[in-house]
């Protein structure tokens, strides 16, 4: 008895070992969005608009399954199964946003929600889409972003607005389809803050209010 149950043991264990020198297990990589840095904040010109706080960017439910997206026709959507996401895309873009807004120099202080509304300003948005997409011309990816500013003393939305764009991929590799991601997520953070602040401008200076005109030159 004894005996059988060692060559059992040493059957199994040889049948280990070849099953394992036939097939080699691979392992997902893992990915960043590299937004590209900030820019330095600009001088203190006076008294600019009172704090924002920054809410973490939603995502879709599939963006949040963590393996990298493509889309083959405007109907499917595929995942992959060996490139993915190393932290939800939301967090990266609302790390982009809070410094692209910390730069423009629009608000005294911009800092993440942190649950307690003290500034008088809350910027929420929606990253609505992640992907790349193979059924156009050539590989390309595609972000749409949307945001909008509330007055959290009255609850009024004082500014809104959507992006969507898009960028070409270079080469054949996943490291190419994600910094495509990055470049076009970067360019639309930049475009949502741009036109934020160009409606606050011409807002404050319909409301006559003197004293901030001068701080968005």
């Amino acid at each position: 008895m004894i005996r059988s149950v060692a060559r059992f043991a040493c059957f199994a264990l040889s049948a280990l070992i070849m099953t394992g020198c036939a097939g080699k297990v691979r392992y997902p990589d893992y990915y960043m969005l590299a937004l590209a840095p900030s820019k330095d904040p600009p001088a203190n010109e006076g008294q600019r608009l009172p704090a924002v706080a920054v809410q973490r960017f939603e995502t879709p439910g599939y963006l949040r399954q963590g393996r990298i997206v493509y889309r083959d026709s405007p109907e499917h959507i595929g995942f992959y199964d060996y490139h993915r996401w190393a932290s939800d895309p939301g967090e990266s873009i609302t790390m982009a946003m809070i410094k692209s807004l910390r730069s423009a120099g629009i608000f005294s202080t911009v800092e993440a929600y942190d649950g307690q509304e003290r500034a008088l300003y809350l910027l929420r948005g929606r990253l609505e889409q992640l992907e790349e997409v193979d059924y156009k011309s050539g590989v390309q990816v595609e972000v749409t972003l949307s945001a909008q500013l509330l007055n959290t003393r009255t609850g009024a939305v004082v500014w809104a607005s959507d992006t969507n764009k898009s960028a070409r991929v270079d080469g054949r590799q996943m490291s190419s389809v994600v910094r495509a991601m990055g470049q076009a997520a970067q360019e639309g953070v930049e475009q949502l803050v741009q036109g934020m602040k160009t409606q606050l401008v011409r807002t404050t200076l319909a409301a006559g209010n003197s004293t901030t005109a001068h701080d968005y030159r």
